[in-house]
């Protein structure tokens, strides 16, 4: 059975929401502690067995080629200075994976699907994951290694989809997944922003999907959906008649990093996750909230 090897991380959105930290640079390249967010995703696909990496950008991505490339000059210096702990950090980055960046051309159309379609020829000959580039993860067994046990226990599904159970006040934030009927864990469709009270179930999908090289042939021939836009889930949900797609429950804590206030609870989260940080930070945390 072939597993997955490659991913497509999707960097090309502008990062409205955090102008003017994004004039600059991508928001995929903030900080959550010392690492930006997008090198989350990589430790996370490496983790889980990755060797090929491709990120779609857009123009002024190069920060993102630049955090993933050798920097002779940095490492000089650390060599230089007796820094090898920092200098052993600094020449992971790069030798992790194997990184190809490609641009997400202005005549393509707007939409989360975009990415792929930018991609699709390069990941047309067997399984790979699609990973939107600020949403970061918890969890003691990677979630894409877990998505790929459930993509082995299964031989033959078209693809894996991670969701994480969410309260029912905040599922019309999200895309909300329907369960064929009868079934635990088998895809039947996405209800996107659901009314109060109409959703589905409690499952949100987020930015983790294993999918069928098919997918790659099936997103440059969809036509655009909703508000014009190129949607991954309409790719998925073509897929879904022909191919059967499971749906996985994530054992860990998924966390969107989109927004400001998102963002600050992702820090927090991964901050007292820390040995070294977590006492310092919790005992600030404590006289602050109680001036």
């Amino acid at each position: 059975m072939e597993l997955p090897t490659k991913a497509i991380i999707t960097v090309a959105g502008t990062g409205t929401r955090f102008l003017p930290a994004t004039k600059a640079q991508p928001k995929e390249m903030l900080p959550i502690i010392e690492k930006p967010i997008v090198q989350y995703c990589v430790d996370e696909l490496v983790a889980s067995g990755v060797t090929d990496i491709i990120m779609v950008t857009r123009k002024g991505g190069h920060s993102i080629e630049d955090h993933f490339d050798d920097n002779f000059e940095l490492e000089h210096q650390l060599e230089q200075t007796g820094k090898h702990d920092r200098l052993k950090k600094v020449q992971d980055i790069s030798k992790a994976a194997n990184f190809v960046f490609t641009r997400q051309k202005a005549h393509m159309p707007y939409g989360n699907g975009t990415p792929l379609l930018a991609a699709k020829d390069l990941v047309s000959d067997g399984p790979f994951f699609y990973l939107f580039g600020d949403d970061i993860t918890l969890s003691d067994t990677p979630v894409c290694q877990q998505l790929i046990d459930v993509y082995k226990a299964n031989p033959g599904i078209g693809g894996v989809i991670a969701v994480q159970k969410m309260p029912d006040d905040v599922l019309y934030r999200y895309g909300v997944v329907k369960l064929e009927e009868g079934t635990e864990n088998e895809y039947g469709g996405i209800v996107e922003k659901p009314a109060p009270g109409e959703a589905p179930s409690n499952l949100v999908a987020f930015g983790r999907y294993l999918l069928s090289p098919k997918i790659a042939k099936i997103i440059a021939e969809i036509p655009t959906g909703k508000d014009n836009e190129l949607w991954v889930v309409d790719a998925i949900n073509e897929l879904a008649k022909t191919e059967k797609i499971l749906v996985h429950e994530i054992e860990g804590r998924w966390f969107t990093t989109g927004d400001p206030l998102n963002y600050l609870k992702a820090t927090t989260e991964f901050a007292l996750q820390r040995e070294d940080l977590r006492d310092d930070y919790m005992q600030y945390l404590t006289e602050r909230l109680a001036q």
